[in-house]
């Protein structure tokens, strides 16, 4: 740093579990500091523009805006949107589920039914507890299994793996091998020992396959505590690999082989993440991710999947929730809540389907729904219907521009941190801190501190507690009294590591280095009998739809002239937020929709050339780039473009060519078990746009 400028910022060589790797994303972390664009203060809409406010005045306004429209309507008739930025904050961690409880709503919606909840919900089901999620130990194992993820470019999702491209030349050099299934040549494919193609949405299929094959090969040796091996063996022995391989496009003999080479390993791991939770078998797919990894006895294994245990357990300390499944439903399609929220696909029609406990309210913390949900474009039609809104965001953008006002914290540059979460997901146990590099402005306000002081301003407005009991007002307001360190430092006093401190973790800025992953099963189940039910009924009901997919073998009912879109990320991008950074957005355009060169000669269309692509639920125009990375009859558009609409602030961001493809989604069409969205695997058609 040279005074408040940021000179570089380099990964720290002593950090445990990033062994000194950092990612572009964080390098950029100078430019959001910097940024013109950024909100630092208020700011309230007038008519089409915008002026600054004050905070107190900001607070007592939306406090009284928000009880005048739940006095009126009713408490459902307030909504919030957590965005995924939420859980890179130490301060919404600790102070952000209190404003989500001070709202008093069922009606919350987040980014986990964007595209991770099958994960959750899986895990919930099988071990007891929606976080106690099995992780690749991949500095370990002998042979890594990846469906439909990217670690190459995310540096891993639900498993914290910084440095993977490291960590598979390691794997590779203690003759280990990666095996990665996806209709794309990923960039973790090409570092792959194998790829192969698979058919979007039947994914499923090959899993199925594989454990039919476990079952009928003999294969199999689960460990004394699981219990319904006999039911899943049932369930599969239809599912052969000769009667999926027409429909998935993986040939029989591929998926014989990987399901012996699973069993075989001295350690396998096999791994899922967006691409497989974001189709229709969502949940079916991760149970039988999870079900082969357990019947091949490599869970709580080494070089297996493994539970972590991190400094602050934030599962077993209870700070988590463990989740549950359809304890309300939404009023208009009467979809299932996971975990106190319900499935962000119902968000637009909640808002502009008329009737009682519609969604007058909205509030929004560090997300932006109409770029990331499906039917991006209804939810951008339905959010001026609203009676009020307020976001809490740096910047305006696709959703924030429809606020009355947008409250801005200050940077990830400006205030402590301590990945809470991403330790739970951790590849190696570790704990450390990272402290502010700068003084928040005066005029300026931490994340926390607007939690902390809207809270306020909320209760303020009540007569009576906004909570289910004065207890937990007690201890929310507790808590909002402490800044988030404080906080941290009481939740290290607690851990079972010894001597861990914030002190002691500023005293060492590459970290804590506490050991690798080990085993835990059966004690550290979440299930009441310490037991794991492998055929639970919540997960197996939708394994009929599934066969289903069998009998439209080999069209999968599609016509001839459609294409299968899928989307994909790039290693410089972060879903739909950073795209404003220059370092990150300059080079080669990565916005282009990518098609088979086979698929654009049958429609006579050339590389490069502008394309019309349609759903049944929109369409948008793109150029097209030909691409052998491409399975046929596969096309791909990134997540998270598509920023020129009115009133976006975001100078760099609208130079930034591309569209959503989220406009082309149809949030009429969820999951089948957890109504997680799909986003993946959707018929579209491709023309020529000139």
């Amino acid at each position: 740093m040279r005074g408040p400028e940021v000179l570089s910022i380099r990964g720290h060589a002593g950090d445990p579990l990033s062994r000194g790797h950092i990612c572009p994303k964080g390098v950029a972390l100078a430019d959001l500091h910097s940024d013109p664009d950024r909100l630092r203060t208020p700011v309230r809409r007038v008519g089409d523009s915008w002026e600054s406010i004050g905070w107190d005045e900001a607070y007592t306004l939306i406090a009284a805006r928000l009880h005048q429209i739940q006095a009126q309507h009713g408490p459902q008739s307030v909504a919030a949107y957590l965005g995924n930025p939420n859980v890179h904050s130490l301060g919404f961690s600790t102070h952000g589920p209190s404003l989500v409880r001070a709202l008093g709503t069922r009606s919350v919606f987040s980014a986990t039914s964007v595209d991770q909840l099958p994960h959750q919900l899986v895990s919930w089901a099988l071990y007891g507890h929606q976080f106690l999620v099995p992780i690749p130990d991949i500095d370990r194992t002998s042979l890594f299994v990846v469906f439909g993820g990217n670690p190459m470019a995310s540096n891993g999702s639900i498993m914290t793996v910084p440095d993977f491209p490291g960590r598979v030349r390691e794997l590779k050099a203690r003759g280990g091998r990666m095996i990665v299934l996806d209709p794309r040549r990923t960039e973790t494919a090409k570092v792959a020992d194998e790829h192969h193609f698979v058919r979007p949405g039947t994914d499923v299929l090959v899993l199925l396959a594989i454990l039919n094959v476990l079952f009928t090969d003999g294969l199999t040796r689960p460990a004394t505590y699981v219990d319904g091996v006999e039911a899943v063996r049932e369930a599969v022995a239809e599912v052969t690999p000769e009667a999926v391989e027409g429909i998935c496009r993986v040939p029989a003999p591929v998926i014989r082989r990987l399901a012996h080479e699973i069993a075989a390993a001295d350690a396998a791991a096999v791994y899922g993440r967006t691409g497989v939770s974001t189709q229709a078998f969502g949940s079916l797919c991760h149970w039988a991710i999870q079900a082969i990894n357990i019947l091949t006895g490599n869970l709580d294994r080494a070089g297996g999947v493994m539970l972590t245990s991190p400094a602050i357990d934030m599962v077993g300390m209870g700070l988590l929730g463990r989740g549950h499944l359809g304890a309300w439903h939404s009023r208009v399609r009467g979809l299932p809540e996971f975990s106190g929220e319900l499935p962000v696909s119902v968000l637009a029609e909640e808002i502009d389907t008329p009737g009682e406990g519609r969604i007058r309210a909205l509030v929004t913390v560090a997300g932006n729904p109409v770029s990331s949900t499906p039917g991006g474009q209804r939810l951008d039609e339905a959010l001026p219907g609203l009676d009020f809104m307020v976001s809490i965001d740096i910047y305006i953008n696709e959703t924030t521009r429809h606020a009355d006002v947008i409250l801005p914290p200050t940077g990830p540059l400006e205030r402590d941190h301590y990945d809470l979460l991403f330790h739970v997901f951790a590849v190696r146990n570790t704990a450390r801190f990272s402290a502010a590099l700068f003084e928040r402005a005066p005029e300026a306000r931490h994340d926390w501190e607007i939690y902390r002081d809207l809270v306020r301003a909320i209760l303020e407005q009540r007569e009576s507690a906004p909570f289910e009991g004065m207890s937990q007002r007690v201890i929310d307001e507790a808590r909002l009294a402490l800044p988030p360190t404080a906080l941290l430092d009481a939740l290290l006093a607690l851990s079972d590591s010894e001597d861990l401190s914030v002190a002691r973790l500023r005293e060492t800025p590459g970290g804590v280095d506490l050991g690798p992953l080990r085993p835990q099963l059966p004690e550290r189940l979440a299930t009441e009998s310490k037991r794991i039910d492998l055929a639970p009924a919540v997960i197996l009901t939708s394994l009929p739809g599934a066969k289903a997919l069998l009998v439209d073998a080999p069209s999968g009912g599609l016509g001839e002239s459609d294409l299968l879109l899928i989307g994909r990320r790039h290693q410089r991008d972060n879903n739909s937020w950073m795209h404003n950074q220059t370092r990150l957005t300059k080079g080669r355009p990565r916005h282009h929709l990518l098609v088979h060169p086979g698929d654009l000669a049958q429609r006579g269309i050339a590389s490069g050339e502008r394309v019309r692509v349609a759903s049944a639920s929109g369409q948008v125009e793109v150029e097209c780039l030909a691409s052998e990375d491409m399975m046929p009859g596969v096309v791909s558009l990134p997540h998270g473009y598509g920023h020129a609409r009115p009133g976006v602030r975001m100078s760099v961001a609208v130079a930034v060519p591309g569209v959503s493809a989220n406009d082309l989604t149809d949030p009429a069409v969820v999951e089948t078990v957890g109504a997680n969205a799909v986003v993946n695997g959707v018929p579209v058609s491709l023309t020529s746009a000139d």
